[in-house]
């Protein structure tokens, strides 16, 4: 099989446009996958080519990884918002831990992050979540 055209096309994606500051992408996603099933269709041996049978479990294999990882965001995204309002303990690189209420929760690049004192952090750096604690009811004075 020649890999020239996926090459080529590789190689457009990760060239930056001049003045611009593009992060290359690191993750083959479907339109990937329809070009490699493409081109493996375009140059298989015309003697004795593939079998229909081998592309479909390609395809069904795919659809699975692409089903596992949308799920995959989905729950990280419930555990992320699962922690609006909690007291929550962050490593922070070489810094002491830092502790705070999560106030919000973003997204950037699929992933989850807590907002914690006006700083983003992601989901991983989280050591501790306090646990809840019983609300204060008001004194009540006796006549």
């Amino acid at each position: 099989m020649s890999t020239e055209s996926i090459s080529a096309a590789s190689a457009n994606r990760i060239a930056p446009a001049p003045g611009s500051t593009r992060v290359p992408i690191q993750t083959l996603g479907q339109n990937d996958f329809l070009k490699l099933l493409v081109t493996q269709m375009t140059t298989q041996d015309p003697t004795n080519p593939q079998k229909d049978t081998e592309f479909i479990a390609q395809m069904a294999q795919f659809s699975s990884l692409e089903q596992s990882k949308t799920m995959q965001n989905s729950i990280a995204q419930l555990q992320a918002n699962s922690l609006l309002g909690k007291t929550v303990s962050l490593r922070s690189g070489s810094a002491p831990v830092v502790n705070g209420t999560v106030s919000a929760v973003q997204t950037v690049a699929g992933a989850p992050q807590l907002m914690v004192n006006g700083i983003a952090y992601e989901m991983s750096q989280v050591s501790n979540v306090a646990s809840e604690s019983p609300p204060i009811l008001p004194k009540t004075t006796k006549p």
